[in-house]
């Protein structure tokens, strides 16, 4: 009996770790998805919808519903769940919420349109005041910063207080990245499994271990997507249009932190120095041992500056 038993085991094992092969090599998304699921119960983050500006979009909400509001905006290739680790670490004292712009994601994407960081300024505009709740800090990362930067220069009575993290829209010392992007190439381009590890050694100082096949289902998301992100790239990260946040630093009247990680491959850190040096308002924190990605590489360290930043408005 303890025999029949125990083959009956091994049979059940055997019939679970064949599905499981079988999920990995043809549904390798339900996989990247438990994942997103997991992050975002340990950020207490729920999936929500709203409309403006147009456009369906798709975000994250976590946090206390009577605390400060904090709008995370991602940058280019970037997601609404990228910010799921620094949701974490602020859920128990800010409401937070984190979209995903219009033609990024899952939010929507309509043939034609200008997806463009002025377009997508005067959307996320509209986005803040389709919330039903004043923002208290508005935070933006890589080409989100340049994107939420405009918004800021053209509503400054929507953003009491600006985060830009690694931010695009002002010259820094070039760097193999910028020559590429100035060149016409795509350093972020991802086709298949390959590309996107390299991808992520060019945004991470200490890239994640990202297992196949959640790494098969990422470059397959990414792969689908590659000509909207050339066109972006063409819109905003060419001259002149690549630099326009510098020519608008005088409308950033409020408050604003300046957050880089030193080893930034992709916004060198010197363009921390332009910022401060049209900003009379702003503060700097640089962080050690990471690179373009500080929400994911370094979320306690983040959580800690905008607790400091955030001031009067907690």
């Amino acid at each position: 009996m303890r025999r029949r038993a125990g083959r009956l085991l091994l049979a059940g094992a055997g019939v679970l770790l064949a599905a499981g092969l079988l999920v990995a090599l043809l549904r390798p998304e339900w996989l990247l998805e438990g994942e997103y699921a997991r992050l975002r119960w340990l950020a207490g983050a729920q999936e929500k919808t709203l409309h403006a500006a147009g456009h369906r979009w798709a975000y994250l909400e976590s946090g206390r519903a009577d605390a400060p509001l904090i709008v995370l905006v991602h940058g280019f290739t970037g997601l609404k769940e990228g910010w799921l680790p620094l949701m974490r670490e602020l859920q128990d004292e800010y409401r937070l919420i984190a979209p995903d712009l219009p033609g990024w994601n899952e939010s929507e994407r309509q043939p034609g349109a200008d997806y463009g960081v002025e377009a997508q300024a005067e959307r996320l505009a509209d986005f803040l005041a389709a919330l039903d709740a004043p923002t208290a800090l508005l935070v933006g990362h890589s080409m989100g910063g340049f994107t939420a930067g405009l918004t800021a220069a053209a509503h400054p009575g929507r953003v009491p207080k600006l985060v830009l993290m690694s931010a695009a829209g002002v010259r820094f010392e070039i760097n193999d990245f910028a020559r590429q992007v100035l060149a016409g190439e795509h350093p972020f381009a991802v086709t298949d499994r390959a590309s996107l590890h390299r991808y992520l050694a060019l945004i991470f100082s200490d890239p994640p271990f990202v297992p196949w096949p959640v790494d098969e289902a990422l470059a397959r998301r990414r792969r689908a997507s590659l000509e909207f992100e050339r066109e972006v790239l063409d819109r905003t990260h060419r001259e002149p249009q690549a630099f326009l946040l510098e020519t608008r630093l005088h409308a950033l009247t409020m408050p604003t932190l300046l957050l880089w990680c030193r080893d930034d491959r992709v916004i060198d850190v010197s363009a921390a120095d332009v910022f401060a040096a049209g900003l009379p308002h702003s503060q700097t924190v640089i962080l050690e041992g990471c690179g373009h990605m500080p929400p994911m590489e370094r979320p306690g360290e983040v959580a800690d500056a905008l607790r400091r930043f955030a001031g009067g408005a907690r």
